[in-house]
């Protein structure tokens, strides 16, 4: 498995929050925080995204917004609308050809699930637009099946748009990652060194497995010295090194997804035999003991914060935009 991939599978569209606004201008929705990840697709007409921090940013038609949260933010009509801000909520728009001038808005807002899509987020910038042409077509065939789906009612729609939102937020984040001028993660750019990528997809696919360096310069056919300069140079740190990062973001998923678990067999499953190892590592790693962890985090969760690991997505805003089209419906 790819780093991106591993990664991304923190981030999916079941049990996210989802909607198709059709909106006449003028119209100005805001989204109140609290989702780790927004993805704005627009599918006709013009708008702006407005970021609590920073400058706004036009927005055409065919064009994909990746906000990252919980900060709030705004979409505007284009020209900036004269109204005053009404709070986002999910919903359909009754299926159908959007009125002249009208602006069609489909939002997913992600939830992210501990540590693995916390890594992620902590890759992308408050705000990524990505055109629909920049992956080097014309048509964007996402955004056409997109629009399409959302035009009709089918059975099995639901999961039909579930599984487009995730195609259009990887291809969305690969462009932008790709894209000209760019400065994207170093395990990005890692992945398509021959002898460093095939290294990192070998420990992802398996990183319980005693990895050593030697171990894995043999599986990609260089020296010991090879691997660890070349690795070290393209990614920013030692193989053993990044290992033990990725095994302890495992594990903090683990801790949390799983409280019936005891701290080694925790241990035993990201690749540690002694549970004193183990949370030695984690404690280096993460600045506590992995018990210490799951009962500082255990407290956030229950008080509904939304930006902590494993804590249950509460406080995004439910609220109808001016001027939709929508009968309720989520994700």
């Amino acid at each position: 498995m790819d780093v991106f991939s591993d990664l991304v599978r923190g981030v999916r569209s079941h049990g996210s929050l989802f909607g198709v606004s059709v909106l006449r201008p003028p119209w100005d929705l805001r989204f109140d925080g609290g989702a780790p990840l927004t993805l704005c697709a627009l599918l006709s007409g013009a708008a702006r995204v407005v970021p609590q921090d920073g400058p706004p940013e036009p927005v055409a038609a065919g064009e994909t917004v990746v906000v990252r949260g919980p900060a709030p933010f705004r979409l505007t009509s284009e020209p900036a609308a004269d109204v005053d801000p009404v709070p986002w909520r999910p919903g359909r728009a009754e299926p159908g050809s959007a009125p002249p001038g009208a602006s069609t808005l489909v939002v997913g807002a992600y939830p992210a699930r501990g540590e693995i899509g916390r890594r992620l987020l902590d890759a992308l910038p408050p705000v990524l637009r990505v055109g629909g042409g920049e992956s080097g077509d014309v048509e964007d065939p996402v955004l056409d099946h997109l629009a399409a789906e959302v035009a009709v009612e089918a059975p099995g729609q639901q999961a039909v748009l579930d599984r487009l939102l995730d195609w259009l937020l990887v291809c969305t984040l690969r462009t932008w990652f790709d894209r000209p001028g760019g400065r994207p993660p170093r395990w990005w750019s890692a992945q398509r060194d021959p002898v460093v990528g095939e290294a990192l997809r070998l420990l992802h696919t398996d990183p319980a497995a005693p990895w050593t360096v030697a171990s894995l310069a043999a599986r990609t056919g260089v020296s010991r010295s090879t691997l660890a300069e070349r690795f070290t140079d393209r990614v920013g740190e030692p193989p053993v090194t990044y290992l033990t990062r990725w095994r302890m973001t495992l594990a903090a998923d683990l801790l949390l997804e799983r409280p019936e678990a005891t701290v080694a067999q925790v241990a035993r499953r990201v690749g540690y035999a002694d549970p004193f190892a183990f949370s030695a590592a984690f404690r280096r790693v993460r600045g506590t003991s992995p018990s210490g962890f799951r009962r500082a985090v255990e407290g956030p969760a229950d008080a509904g914060d939304p930006r902590a690991p494993g804590a249950p997505q509460r406080g995004w805003t439910s609220a109808m935009g001016p001027n939709p089209s929508t009968s309720a419906a989520s994700t």
